[in-house]
């Protein structure tokens, strides 16, 4: 029996999509049958993942979504290409300075909350633009984090964004809803990608260990491809009916406080 590919015929953008979490959503992405658009701004892991994948298929486009131009000039290159948009799945972040509230670094806030804040405002913003006028009842999906349930787990001022992509997604949904388009998220608990190892100076291994150390669902260490399983889920029309949700995916960490004996 031949399954059915999930996103079959549709376009797809993601941010961050070079590595990590949107790498192996880059890659389920068009395994189920959709043309990709990486958009990043690690040119070359980009242009070498699409040319890993089918060329006709997965392009790479570069963006910085600091840079609302650029987030425009990428969702014109997708529609010009593929000739519409259906998914956009803003992923790109960074993790922010470890500093503490004594010693905060604002100008390292500021470029904390444009990249997880602004730049997902702006994906939403063109995406929702482009859907509307291609008359396309699409899926708009952000990560978030499990620290935008919980408090202390990491950095000040990603935390902030992180609880603020949640309230945007929130708010978004309720405007273009109108339009038929979904806007969620997914919220993952510490996962050992690129990003994290270059923020905590530390190996893979070392990252997922203490990942480990201090998860509630024990036996199975999160990866990126779970996360981007969960992202297959809002971009196809398995969740035709669901919107402004925050799907944590954090083995029930955000929700469990465990005492000592």
């Amino acid at each position: 029996m031949t399954v059915k590919q999930r996103l079959e015929g549709k376009v797809a953008i993601v941010t961050g999509g070079a590595s990590g979490i949107g790498a192996e959503s880059v890659k389920l992405f068009a395994q189920n049958g959709a043309s990709v658009v990486i958009a990043d701004v690690q040119d070359e892991l980009g242009h070498q993942l699409a040319a890993s994948l089918a060329p006709h298929q997965v392009s790479y486009h570069h963006c910085d979504v600091r840079d609302e131009k650029q987030v425009e000039q990428t969702i014109a290159f997708a529609v010009d290409k593929y000739g519409r948009l259906d998914v956009m799945f803003s992923n790109a972040g960074i993790g922010g300075s470890i500093a503490g509230i004594l010693d905060l670094d604002l100008s390292a806030f500021d470029n904390t909350m444009a990249v997880n804040v602004r730049g997902v405002a702006a994906t939403i913003k063109h995406a929702a633009r482009a859907m509307v006028a291609g008359n396309i009842r699409g899926s708009i999906i952000c990560t978030a984090s499990a620290a935008a349930s919980v408090a202390g787990c990491t950095a000040h001022d990603y935390t902030t964004s992180k609880h603020a992509v949640v309230g945007l997604v929130r708010s978004t949904c309720s405007e273009l809803g109108a339009y038929g388009i979904r806007v969620n998220c997914v919220s993952p608990y510490a996962i050992a990608t690129p990003l994290a190892c270059e923020g905590f100076n530390k190996e893979a291994d070392e990252i997922e260990g203490i990942a480990n150390s201090l998860a509630n669902m024990k036996g199975i260490s999160l990866k990126p491809t779970h996360i981007a399983e969960a992202a297959l889920f809002f971009a196809s029309d398995d969740s035709v009916y669901i919107s402004g949700h925050d799907l944590v995916v954090d083995g029930g960490f955000s929700v469990v406080k465990r005492f000592i004996p």
